[in-house]
């Protein structure tokens, strides 16, 4: 009926500590994904916690459902719920690149792609990937970047030609901050503990 694999990774700051990711692949072909964190204490705060995985080729576009536009934790309440479609996947254009593009309270996202790596083929058909919540609703992100291919470009230009898709499934996602020109920190409610456990679950199909 169903078979599951489980993997549990070290972190490598001090203390250490770990993350338990199980998946559990259904006789109808979807595969449900557990993640637990395991908070510990002393470790610094965290950004965000999630599991990205790499796509080998440029996505053309995705569709979700969820709040429009980019949002946040705590700048999600002017958002509106419905389904959007996304066909441009370029980084939002700030003065130097960074992070961006993630999307709060998600139910389900379908990514398409119709390039293949093998230059010959001409009749690569269309491909879709299905990412839907458990129980709980999830952030998310869709890039032709890394994080860190993010963080070690000072200009757009700098960035490699766009050629994977980046799809980031989020546990926790911090707060921006910004109510006084970048002045003050997050508040409080938005920061994310590593010294907490965190646990979520999706469908993938």
């Amino acid at each position: 009926e169903e078979m599951q694999v489980s993997f549990t990774y070290e972190t490598i700051p001090t203390p250490a500590t770990g993350v338990k990711v199980s998946y559990t692949v259904i006789k109808t072909g979807s595969i449900k994904v557990d993640v637990h964190y395991f908070g510990a204490k002393g470790l610094p705060e965290l950004p965000v916690f999630g599991l990205r995985f790499i796509m080998p080729t440029l996505a053309e576009r995705y569709y979700y459902e969820g709040l429009s536009g980019e949002t946040y934790p705590d700048r999600k309440k002017g958002a509106l719920e419905g389904v959007f479609v996304i066909d441009d996947l370029s980084l939002t254009p700030y003065l130097v690149p960074q992070e961006c593009g993630v999307h709060m309270d998600t139910h389900h996202v379908k990514v398409y792609r119709r390039k293949s790596l093998d230059n010959s083929r001409d009749d690569f058909f269309e491909q879709e990937l299905t990412f839907k919540k458990f129980d709980n609703p999830f952030a998310f992100s869709c890039l032709p970047y890394t994080a860190s291919e993010i963080e070690n470009a000072t200009h757009h230009e700098e960035l490699p030609p766009a050629r994977r898709t980046v799809f980031c499934v989020y546990g926790a996602v911090r707060g921006v901050g910004g109510i006084d020109s970048w002045g003050s920190d997050v508040e409080d409610a938005y920061h994310i503990s590593a010294e907490k456990d965190i646990s979520y679950s999706f469908m993938i199909s």
